[in-house]
């Protein structure tokens, strides 16, 4: 199947997802048939902390319609902070949605975990990745420790790369969730969260949302016309 990216939301999210098709797709010895369309991480963010999903929804069907005409059979967005508006967007969309909320709660489930923790942008955590855990009890961030995460979050997806002050606060976060507040896993809530993790440890369980999403979207990818 042909797959459309929705990709720019940040840039190093857009590597992260063509980087894990290509591998999955270079193990198992099958062929990727992709075209990326870039969105404006700008608009994202503007469109995030003024909550209208509608306006954002408008604006991904305009480049899944790009998508489409490229010979795409199934769109995908990759960025947790960008499923916000994917209630409003489903229902519109001129191609399948491959959607990466259930997959994440999928996830969940299958780990069998009793309390997990999500660290990323605001409106993921506020809404607790939009309410869509249904085997779990959920714990974030509180107060400015919340603030803290979701500034360090959006500077460095922004940027496409990560420092070491932005790490050390999501590791801080995270830690909290797990020893203080009982997540067995902290979920990485936030698609370019992965600048800081990746190859490192973090001292507590961590599940990549973004990297269930791949897989989500390689298993897709593999189904026939």
């Amino acid at each position: 199947m042909h797959i459309g990216l929705i990709g720019g939301i940040g840039p190093a999210a857009t590597e992260f997802y063509y980087r894990g098709l290509i591998d999955r797709h270079a193990k198992s010895g099958t062929r990727l048939e992709l075209t990326i369309a870039n969105a404006e991480v700008r608009d994202l963010s503007q469109n995030l902390a003024n909550k209208d999903a509608r306006k954002q929804a408008a604006i991904f069907v305009a480049l899944i319609t790009r998508l489409k005409t490229a010979g795409a059979e199934a769109a995908a967005v990759t960025s947790m902070g960008g499923h916000f508006c994917i209630g409003e967007l489903l229902p519109i969309s001129p191609l399948p949605i491959i959607n990466g909320v259930p997959e994440v709660d999928a996830a969940v489930r299958r780990g069998k975990f009793k309390t997990i923790g999500i660290i990323g942008a605001r409106m993921v955590m506020e809404t607790q990745l939009y309410g869509a855990i249904s085997s779990a009890a959920v714990v974030v961030p509180t107060g400015a420790e919340l603030d803290e995460v979701h500034e360090n979050y959006v500077a460095m997806a922004t940027a496409g790369r990560v420092s070491d002050a932005q790490r050390r606060v999501f590791f801080a976060a995270g830690e909290r969730l797990h020893r203080e507040r009982g997540a067995e896993v902290v979920l990485l809530g936030g698609t370019d969260l992965f600048l800081a993790f990746q190859g490192r440890d973090a001292g507590f369980p961590v599940l990549d949302c973004a990297d269930v999403h791949v897989d989500a979207i390689y298993q897709a990818s593999l189904r026939t016309s």
